[in-house]
């Protein structure tokens, strides 16, 4: 249930079109340094990637990609999101995903997993929701129906 409502939140923070940049203490970024710095994104990236490679509605999306430059991709996207010293230079996110018809439905299973990796690293949910709140406005360039 409270993934659902995650996924629903994630949305609604699109929708509503929240600042993106939460959770910051007098001017000063945490949020890399709350999920655990390079270790703790190297782990949430990793625990991630398990929980889709079993995903049986999930999996098919990723059936072409490489593994490692998945991972390595995701790990250097969520480490400048998160405020981190890294700066992702990949491709964009609608290069990445168009054409790969991706609905709602999937897109927020594809959240539920990483809520779900977030738990399983135990990620406090206020860190959680601070980083799902960065990642809400890529949300129109994935979707594509």
């Amino acid at each position: 249930m409270r993934l659902r409502l995650l996924a629903g939140l994630f949305s609604l923070l699109v929708v509503l079109g929240l600042p993106a940049c939460a959770g910051t203490a007098a001017g000063k970024d945490t949020l890399y340094r709350d999920l655990g710095g390079e270790q703790g994104i190297d782990r949430l990236v990793e625990t991630f990637i398990r929980k889709v490679g079993r995903d049986e509605r999930i999996l098919p999306y990723f059936a072409r990609a490489s593994v490692s430059h998945f991972r390595e991709g995701f790990t250097t996207h969520l480490c400048q999101v998160s405020g981190g010293p890294c700066t992702y230079d990949g491709d964009s996110m609608p290069d990445i995903h168009t054409g790969m018809q991706i609905d709602e439905a999937d897109f927020n299973r594809v959240v539920e997993l990483l809520v779900e990796a977030m738990e399983d690293n135990g990620i406090a949910y206020p860190v959680q929701n601070r980083l799902l709140a960065r990642l809400a406005p890529l949300r129109g360039e994935i979707i594509h129906i």
